[in-house]
């Protein structure tokens, strides 16, 4: 959440923002809410502190009927300000974090400025065929008992390429964990209220979030929010500061809304596995340990020998939380372009700087040493491995012309075999 003093008092440059970010929140309604709740506050308090002085003595009949009125007077407003209050967090919630001045302002959210490429693209001396197509050739996959089992878009890996999975597991907390990171084992679910005020929105038609029936609880989309929640209603120690972790979860989505045609296959499924980075860090240090986790996902990529490139989310495509977001972007060869041309970039990792805005959310806050005052931390995300995604980045690029897939060198120690090749199971 945005700070709500800052919002009073530069309205003009959060409704800028807003607009920006092509988020449609009514700032000036925002701050009516706001002055009105101020205001009940205000006569909230002016009324108990009334009823406390007449209570400190034996009351006459007048001053028992004017305390029965004002105790009236007082549940009318806290009734109001019950009801006004759920108004001004909804909008509150809506306002985006500012955004860094090193982020391009479009109104496109394709208009993302590229700002590497490791590797070319992958050439062929034959047709490659998608990452579909070769996993059920190889007998890798099974869509069809899937979709009987838990309905469309959820899927069975067999024999090799749940190997795979776990080795992408596996290389990529090793890579992490050399970089300090603490491995955490987190719940799957988390109450609509905290993933709410990490900037994540579980309820309405555009909801990314399954939720649960018959309670609060949602399944995770990410484990972003049960390491981000990890230390809700907390003060840190700044001597403790930064707090990195680190977890391996399934990750639901519902998928909602319209996307490109390239959605088959492993491309966008409601259930895959991630492994996730998360940081808590001193706002001194949060744009460093930013860039620190845009190079381990470099670093995990790099070793895949996956071609890649990075891009700089520009103003339409951040999502509220974040002030700057970087994604690696791998070459797929058989993704549709504009023009009716194959190959094309797929999102395969992404990392946030969403600097005080999801700890002020979550009230967790750290002590400074030098001004003994508590602050509100800053808070970091990137993904370790999305398997889903890694796993047809992988088949598609290390494809042979026989149709069998050369497994990456540096996956070959935390497996049985080098080259996957048609199996039946």
């Amino acid at each position: 959440m945005l700070d709500l003093k800052y919002i009073r008092e530069h309205a003009a440059e959060v409704k800028t923002n807003c607009r920006q970010r092509l988020a449609e929140v009514d700032i000036d309604r925002l701050l009516a809410l706001d002055e009105r709740k101020r205001h009940l506050l205000t006569g909230i308090q002016a009324l108990r502190e009334r009823r406390n002085l007449a209570s400190k003595h034996k009351p006459t009949e007048e001053e028992i009927i004017a305390m029965k009125q004002v105790g009236q007077e007082i549940q009318t407003k806290e009734n109001e300000l019950k009801t006004l209050t759920q108004s001004l967090e909804e909008l509150w919630l809506a306002v985006p974090n500012l955004t860094d001045d090193n982020v391009k302002i479009s109104s496109d959210p394709d208009d993302n400025p590229v700002l590497k490429q490791v590797g070319e693209p992958t050439e062929f001396s034959f047709t490659p065929l998608d990452h579909l197509t070769l996993a059920q050739n190889l007998g890798l996959i099974d869509l069809e008992r899937a979709a009987k089992v838990a309905g469309a878009k959820f899927y069975y890996l067999k024999g090799a390429l749940a190997e795979l999975e776990q080795a992408l597991i596996a290389y990529a907390l090793n890579i992490i964990k050399n970089h300090g990171f603490t491995m955490l084992a987190t719940p799957y679910v988390a109450r609509a209220a905290l993933i709410e005020k990490l900037g994540f929105n579980p309820r309405g038609e555009s909801t990314q979030v399954y939720n649960l029936a018959g309670g609060d609880l949602s399944l995770i989309g990410t484990a972003e929010i049960t390491l981000g929640a990890y230390h809700a209603e907390e003060t840190l120690a700044a001597k403790d500061l930064p707090k990195k972790y680190v977890a391996v979860t399934p990750c639901w989505r519902t998928e909602a809304g319209s996307y490109s045609k390239f959605s088959k296959g492993l491309v966008r499924v409601h259930q895959f596995n991630k492994v996730e980075m998360f940081i808590f860090s001193h706002p001194d240090q949060s744009e460093l340990l930013h860039f620190e986790i845009l190079k381990i996902e470099e670093e995990i990529w790099r070793g895949l020998r996956v071609p890649f490139r990075i891009i700089d989310h520009c103003t339409a495509d951040l999502g509220n939380p974040s002030t700057r977001t970087f994604d690696l972007e791998a070459w797929l060869p058989t993704k549709e372009r504009a023009g009716g041309q194959l190959g094309d970039w797929l999102e395969v990792t992404s990392c946030s700087n969403c600097t005080d805005y999801q700890a002020r959310g979550l009230n967790i806050r750290f002590q400074d040493a030098e001004t003994d005052s508590p602050q509100f931390p800053h808070t970091l995300n990137g993904t370790g491995i999305a398997v889903s995604r890694a796993l047809v980045a992988i088949l598609e690029n290390c494809q042979q012309a026989d149709g069998s897939i050369a497994i990456p060198k540096i996956l070959r120690k935390y497996l049985s075999f080098n080259r996957i090749t048609p199996t039946k199971i």
